[in-house]
């Protein structure tokens, strides 16, 4: 089920966060159950992922120690563990939300389906897809609690999740490079010099995007001028996973690097504090 990996659905609250209306119950509930449901659809993409992955993930260093590829777990425990967590998750958006978001959730499942069964096998498209299923959790959280979405948090959202997927290929990449073993079929379309290219391309890019939100005329207008200062927390961030991809060799699991690299959790509580700070009381 990958537990861990439920920390990307958090993106589900980000409309929410940037609108400023985390202390609206109501909203705050229902982005809870689209939280929940969609936690419980995505283990069960993970679980069919690995199930067509059994193969290649043995001669992955770490994805080899997953239930399926090492044998702790038979095909059959999974497949009903799979359409337990499609039945409850599905239910949720069905009884316990809207019908837009129930549909946002089975476009995310039925990308992920044609991801595991064809398309994470094209170079670019697997990661461009992997970039919509962030898009498509931000959707989830603006339906569901009746929040417009700027083109902002759009964008962002889908270059920060195409940054993460290219670390995760550049990890694929120097596995293939060390010892020769494709642990993914389509990482003869990637090598270190384009990764690393893309990897720089994109992180400028993203700096530039967030610099431009925080200046922009809607949030300046809303929350002043001085949210710009924000953007030194997603600079030094930014450099800190470079340092880890390119200097430590570890972008394989940005999940992991997100729940246990210090110097990132502490960047990104300063920078939710200064966010926060600057907002509230020096507009």
């Amino acid at each position: 089920m990958r537990i861990h990996q439920w920390v990307k659905n958090l993106f589900i609250f980000l409309p929410l966060f940037f609108a400023f209306k985390m202390d609206q119950i109501p909203s705050l509930v229902a982005d809870v159950w689209a939280f929940i449901g969609f936690c419980f659809v995505a283990s069960a993409i993970y679980i069919i992922n690995d199930w067509n992955d059994v193969e290649t993930d043995r001669l992955h260093p770490e994805k080899k120690n997953r239930p399926l590829a090492s044998g702790a777990v038979g095909k059959t425990e999974a497949l009903f563990l799979t359409a337990g967590l499609l039945v409850i998750g599905i239910a949720i958006y069905t009884f316990l939300l809207n019908q837009s978001a129930l549909m946002l959730l089975l476009s995310y499942f039925i990308l992920n389906i044609l991801y595991s069964l064809k398309l994470k096998h094209i170079p670019i498209i697997d990661i461009c897809i992997v970039a919509i299923g962030f898009v498509i959790r931000i959707f989830i959280g603006g339906v569901v609690t009746d929040t417009p979405l700027s083109r902002w948090i759009v964008v962002m959202t889908f270059l920060l999740a195409i940054f993460l997927a290219l670390g995760k290929r550049r990890d694929d990449v120097a596995i293939f490079d060390k010892t020769g073993d494709k642990v993914r079929k389509n990482v003869d379309g990637y090598n270190l010099i384009f990764v690393n290219a893309a990897l720089i391309i994109v992180s400028a890019v993203m700096i530039v995007s967030y610099i431009l939100y925080t200046v922009s005329p809607e949030v300046t207008e809303r929350n002043g001028n001085n949210l710009y200062i924000t953007s030194f927390f997603v600079f030094v961030g930014l450099f800190r996973y470079l340092q880890i991809i390119y200097v430590e060799d570890r972008g394989g699991n940005p999940t992991s690097i997100f729940l246990k690299d210090n110097f990132i959790r502490i960047i990104l509580l300063l920078w939710g504090i200064s966010f926060f700070v600057i907002t509230k009381y020096y507009r």
